[in-house]
């Protein structure tokens, strides 16, 4: 049987009386784009350390590709790593910086990474130092997709792009799926997670409350329904996962619908419906219902 590409054996971490991570259990399947979200604070950056093998766990275990996290030379070999700060040498050029970084990981692919420089549209002639902070997220992330490290770990890897970089950024990351590597992407931008995660787990103050993929996460929250409908309104008061219902005017009715459809469908057949429209939540409304509004 294949290891995990990541593995979380109820990995804790504690600072003094602070417990910055509680019990964490994940496996991350090789080959997926494993999306990580939660808000400051909730122990995403602390989480991403211990399954480096950056900081020492107080209990449980991290693997990566079954080694020990531990052992960061070996692990290490498996995997490339964009921190969410990311610090270049400033006298090196990006084209230095990108043939150094070459030379010390996994080996790339040299054609994929000169790809990917004209893509994000990176002026690699240029000392690091005169970088935005825009400019040295694009090295970290062509040094990190032009890597044959069949694992990347990316820490808020869109942070400083402009949208048309976030586009390319989702590109390069299908392209990342399609070659085989494993993609675990730690973020605050749920339309991006959104757009190219095959799963998602949620962490709040430090204990991940859920991993499901995104239509899972979806069937478990609430639609919104709207019906348009002539004569009698049907009666939905008593129908199981039916709540909110509301007129919505011109022979219009609107309610939010949780669990399976069957019971709000069969009342809906008893009175003549001519529309019906269903929006399902995004990733964002998700997620608020697990934070409130302090993750907004």
């Amino acid at each position: 049987m294949t290891d995990p590409a990541l593995r979380a054996v109820d990995l804790t971490k504690r600072y003094g009386h602070l417990t910055a991570l509680d019990s964490l259990c994940l496996d991350v399947t090789p080959g997926e784009v494993f999306g990580f979200l939660g808000p400051n604070g909730a122990g995403k950056s602390t989480t991403i350390r211990l399954l480096l093998g950056l900081a020492r766990p107080t209990a449980g275990r991290a693997e990566v590709f079954g080694v020990a996290a531990s052992d960061v030379a070996r692990a290490h070999r498996h995997l490339a790593y964009m921190p969410a700060d990311v610090a270049l040498w400033p006298q090196l050029t990006g084209a230095e910086i990108l043939h150094l970084q070459a030379r010390t990981g996994p080996g790339i692919d040299e054609d994929y990474r000169d790809e990917l420089v004209k893509r994000f549209a990176l002026d690699v002639s240029k000392p690091a130092r005169t970088y935005s902070t825009g400019n040295r997220q694009k090295v970290a992330l062509i040094a990190a997709f032009a890597t044959r490290a069949p694992l990347l770990v990316l820490d808020e890897p869109t942070s400083g792009l402009d949208p048309l970089m976030e586009r390319e950024f989702r590109a390069a990351v299908h392209t990342a799926r399609d070659r085989g590597q494993t993609v675990f992407l730690s973020s605050h931008q749920l339309s991006e997670v959104e757009a190219v995660c095959d799963r998602v787990g949620i962490l709040r103050a430090g204990r991940l409350v859920t991993v499901s993929t995104i239509s899972e996460l979806r069937g478990m929250h609430r639609s919104e329904v709207t019906i348009t409908f002539t004569g009698t309104a049907p009666d939905l008061t008593t129908i199981p996962g039916v709540v909110a219902v509301q007129p919505a005017g011109d022979g219009r009715l609107r309610f939010t619908l949780t669990g399976a459809p069957a019971p709000a469908l069969r009342a809906l057949a008893t009175v003549d419906v001519t529309a019906l429209a269903v929006r399902e939540p995004s990733l964002e409304e998700i997620f608020l219902d697990y934070y409130g509004e302090q993750a907004a």
